[in-house]
């Protein structure tokens, strides 16, 4: 029986490296609803990154199942390019095509994908700069821009294939001080729209503004999810109370 309420389902995933001795993802199990903003934090090498990529399939799990839209998509009879087109992802540096203008890089996956005209795909993404404040920027490389608007343009990008989710790793890391938060306000309009929201980040105060739920993660667990003001200002677990500690 179809479940509505949840658009994504980890059920008891396991990630392992190296025969078994790294448990990158240790039995970790979360849903998702539609229009959901969910943060996930935690230190460095906590399995954040991994959970992400595993939504998609970019590291396939060593066992466990994800559901999307209550599809099995670790069933390997899937089609899983045919799924990856609903989630839009957002990486730490941009994967921009350096040999593109900003127009082709966004134009080229619906043309080729989504089999829309050169036209109509040019239109979209030029409605979609203006959103962002670049729609000078259409016929600039990569090279011509700042990490912020690179990062920019690697959202409306994603943006283009008009997914169900939005899947951000760490998409501020790379930026300079100065240009997370032009960043970050697309984010949050892009929340404040509705749009189902995955985003690996450090970006504590964005966490606590925009997120509706928080996930803490630690030696590939999830330790402890709750609201913001649950997760910020009454940490239940000594390892999520020892993490704030370094990081507020």
């Amino acid at each position: 029986m179809k479940d509505e309420s949840y658009l994504i389902r980890v059920e008891d995933l396991h990630k392992h490296y190296r025969d078994h001795t790294i448990h990158a993802l240790d039995g970790v199990s979360i849903n998702i609803k539609k229009g959901e903003v969910v943060c996930i934090i935690g230190p460095s090498g906590s399995g954040k990154s991994t959970l992400l990529r595993s939504l998609n399939l970019m590291e396939m799990p060593s066992s466990g199942h994800i559901f999307v839209d209550d599809v099995d998509i670790t069933d390997p009879k899937i089609d899983i390019n045919l799924h990856r087109q609903k989630m839009g992802m957002v990486f730490q540096h941009f994967n921009l095509f350096p040999n593109m203008t900003v127009l082709k890089n966004m134009t080229i996956a619906p043309e080729k994908v989504l089999k829309k005209s050169y036209d109509e795909a040019k239109e979209q993404a030029k409605g979609l700069l203006e959103r962002v404040n670049l729609a000078e920027r259409g016929d600039a490389y990569p090279d011509q821009l700042s990490g912020g608007q690179k990062q920019r343009i690697a959202i409306v990008r994603a943006l283009m294939m008009e997914p169900e989710v939005m899947l951000f790793d760490e998409p501020t890391s790379a930026l300079d001080p100065e240009m997370v938060g032009e960043v970050l306000d697309v984010m949050k309009e892009l929340a404040g729209e509705g749009m189902t929201m995955v985003v690996v980040t450090h970006e504590m105060g964005f966490a606590r503004e925009v997120a509706e739920r928080i996930v803490f993660m630690d030696s590939g667990k999830i330790i402890e999810t709750g609201t913001p003001e649950e997760i910020f200002e009454s940490p239940k677990s000594d390892r999520l109370q020892s993490f704030l500690a370094k990081v507020l």
